[in-house]
Formats: C-alpha cells, structure tokens, sequence
C-alpha cells in the first residue's frame, strides 16, 4: 500500500507531499501579514492525485490557522474555483 503525507516546511517555504517517504511534489509560498500566497506547485509523479492531496492539505492548514490565501500559482487557483469551501480568512 503506498503511504502519501503532506507536511508544511517552512525553512524551505513550501508543503510537501511524500509518496513512501519520498519528494513528491511541493506547493512553494511567502507568508507575510497574515496571508499566505501560492506562487508555485511541482509534482514529480503524475496521475496518482498528488497535485490534488498537497494542495487540500495545505489549503485546510492554512485555513486552520485563520489565515488569509492569496493563488499566484495557476494549479492552487484553479483548485480553488473547483473547492470553494477552502478559501481562507
């Protein structure tokens, strides 16, 4: 069975998604006055619905913290117009 986990690192200002322990994508962003903005969104293995799992989860994350999201990155924009519920602040 494969294993997929989204953490959020902040040295690196990204979330990451792990198939098996391994880098499978990330969602980069700066975070500044209580608002986070998505500037770019990278996977590596396409078709296992990593894209759409990293994206979720840093969405609730960032919604759970109370903060506001701003979608430069065209892959977080459109994920948003498909789960509205996910906008934060």
């Amino acid at each position: 069975m494969t294993a997929v986990s989204v953490s959020d690192n902040p040295e690196l200002s990204r979330y990451e998604v792990r198939l098996d322990g391994e880098l499978g994508g990330f969602a980069e962003y700066t975070s500044a006055d209580g608002v986070v903005t998505f500037t770019h969104t990278e996977v590596a293995v396409e078709g296992k619905g990593l894209g759409g799992k990293l994206v979720r989860q840093a969405l609730e994350d960032v919604r759970a913290k109370g903060l506001t999201v701003v979608a430069e990155c065209s892959f977080v924009r459109g994920y948003l117009e498909k789960h509205p519920e996910l906008r934060a602040g």
